[in-house]
């Protein structure tokens, strides 16, 4: 599914994310009270650092907590660098360029942040120095544009009765009163006929609609007397709120008095019109990307890289596999624009590299499945670095062979994920990036592998480098409809993305990385809603959310929670 970002379209922002930092153990740069510091925002674009915002100055402190947030739009598939600049401000007036005003910085991604959910950074002087002991912590909080929704179950007892020859049909009205003031229909009820005791059917409702995510925005309600001609009697209202709302459990419901403010100002021994009473409540989480890298989730980053004698001899400058001193090749660009996002979010920034359709030492025999730094022991290397370097040191002893089979490679990091779904938490998912310069051979057992891997915590994303026709590789990626085993068997869900290098021979790496990565975050939430796996709790900071978080939860899949 090739994202608008391949065509220049805008991307939907996946979300929205809250950045509120503090810093410990400051230089002191006054010499007669401590330094007075703020924190400034830097973003690059396009290799250009520029002001976003900046928090607010707190006077006399060498470990201030601000009380600023900053809020980003965060995309998965981009690295978004940040630098965080903390200065001693005098007076009122801006920044001015004196060194000596300056407490210290950092650079880091946005992906790195909400990978760790908090990040403790040292911070730095100008040449890599060291701020004395200064730190700096960033916190990050996802502001989730669609929390879930909840489902309510409301009746109603000893009602008044507003009809002469029988009882009053009541239904119940739900407003949520906005910050203007202004009210907003949030839910009607069906007309219970003749009962002053009604039991209205159960309703769903997104806690947007409900109460825009503000617990403790007021509702008001109102109960009529149906009238089949539109003039409904008013029996009574009351105020709520969701926060309220949430009370009941242990057998305990919620109830509130209907009041009929006419009849309490007339009458002295009025006391209410009937009670409403919340029976049952539902709170249906809609879990995003996000809640999982910050639950803690993995992302496991394996590249299979193509070593099949079409590529042309890696000595001959005109080969695919050619190491050219001066710029890295097309398999190489590849490797280094999907690598350096996903290294973000792997803790020990370990990546698996394998290669296919070469003859390997020392025998020599064709493999579809070797590590490229010949230790079938243990593939992984040292970030993405350690990859380039085995890459490197691997093409001079190997022979480029074929045919082109990608179906045992994919089989193996499918079993590997599967092994891991024993667990049954999300903790860990899987990158495959597929590097070959043709179309595969084996497409009948690549095809039954894709469907077996749809099954698994597994994405899968194929790069055509070198100018072959990859019509055929077209039919992999399900854009053009659902991708079927040779026996007929659809995927589960879509996790393959075809995309050809020469597409973006022109553009920067990051638009190929941004193309082929768009889809990820959604094809991670279908998975987990799919196996109704939650996101691990993240571990409680004493700013955790509020009781929102406490109440029996069902996850059900985030449509449309991304891009």
């Amino acid at each position: 599914t090739l994202a608008g970002a391949a065509l220049g379209g805008p991307v939907a922002c996946v979300s929205k994310v809250e950045l509120r930092v503090a810093c410990k153990a400051l230089l002191d740069r006054d010499t007669l009270n401590k330094s007075d510091p703020c924190v400034i925002l830097m973003v690059q674009n396009q290799g250009q650092w520029t002001e976003l915002d900046r928090t607010e100055v707190i006077k006399s402190n060498l470990h201030p907590v601000f009380a600023k947030v900053f809020t980003l739009d965060y995309y998965f598939e981009e690295v978004q660098k940040l630098r965080f600049e903390v200065y001693d401000i005098h007076g009122t007036h801006s920044i001015g360029a004196r060194d000596d005003d300056f407490l210290g910085g950092v650079e880091c991604t946005l992906g790195q942040i909400v990978a760790q959910k908090k990040m403790v950074k040292p911070l730095f002087l100008k040449y890599a120095k060291y701020a004395g002991k200064s730190a700096i912590t960033v916190h990050a909080e996802e502001i989730s544009g669609n929390n879930g929704y909840v489902e309510l179950f409301f009746c109603a007892k000893k009602l008044d009765d507003k009809d002469l020859f029988s009882k009053s049909d009541p239904f119940l009205e739900i407003y949520r009163i906005n910050d203007d003031g202004s009210e907003q229909l949030v839910h009607r009820t069906e007309v219970i006929k003749n009962n002053l005791n009604p039991v209205w059917e159960p309703f769903k409702v997104s806690l947007i609609s409900l109460c825009s995510c503000d617990e403790d925005r007021k509702l008001k309600c109102l109960v009529w007397d149906s009238d089949s001609r539109g003039k409904h009697d008013f029996i009574g209202e009351f105020y709520a709120t969701f926060r309220e709302m949430q009370k009941i459990g242990g057998g305990s419901k919620v109830t509130w008095d209907c009041m009929n403010p006419k009849y309490k100002l007339k009458k002295k021994n009025y006391k209410n019109s009937g009670v409403v009473i919340l029976s049952d409540l539902k709170l249906h989480r809609v879990y995003s990307f996000l809640d999982y890298i910050m639950g803690g989730c993995q992302i496991h980053f394996t590249v299979a890289i193509d070593f099949t004698a079409s590529n042309g001899d890696p000595r001959n400058s005109c080969s695919l596999h050619y190491i050219n001193p001066y710029q890295p090749n097309e398999y190489l660009k590849a490797l280094i624009a999907v690598g350096e996002i996903c290294q973000d979010y792997d803790s020990d920034k370990r990546f698996s590299a394998l290669g296919f359709g070469a003859r390997i030492p020392p025998n020599y025999e064709v493999s579809h499945d070797f590590a490229i730094n010949f230790n079938p022991e243990d593939d992984e290397c040292e970030e993405i670095q350690g990859v380039v370097e085995a890459y490197q040191n691997c093409l001079p002893k190997i022979q480029l062979y074929g045919p082109t089979n990608v179906s045992p490679i994919i089989s193996r990091i499918a079993k590997l994920s599967a092994g891991e779904e024993t667990i049954k938490d999300a903790s860990r998912y899987h990158i495959l990036l597929i590097l070959t310069d043709g179309v595969v051979t084996d497409m009948a057992d690549t095809r039954e592998a894709i469907v077996r891997a749809s099954y698994q915590p597994l994405s899968i994303i194929i790069v055509g480098v070198g100018n072959a026709d990859f019509t055929d590789m077209q039919i992999l990626d399900g854009d053009d409809g659902v991708l079927r085993s040779p026996k007929g068997e659809p995927v589960l869900r879509d996790i393959v993305q075809f995309v050809p290098f020469r597409d973006f021979k022109t553009a920067s790496p990051a638009a190929l990385a941004k193309c082929v990565l768009a889809e990820v975050p959604n094809q991670v939430v279908e998975y987990y809603s799919h196996k109704a796996i939650c996101p691990m709790p993240p571990v409680p900071s004493c700013d955790s959310p509020t009781s929102l978080a406490n109440t029996p939860t069902e996850s059900l899949p985030a449509v449309g929670t991304t891009a």
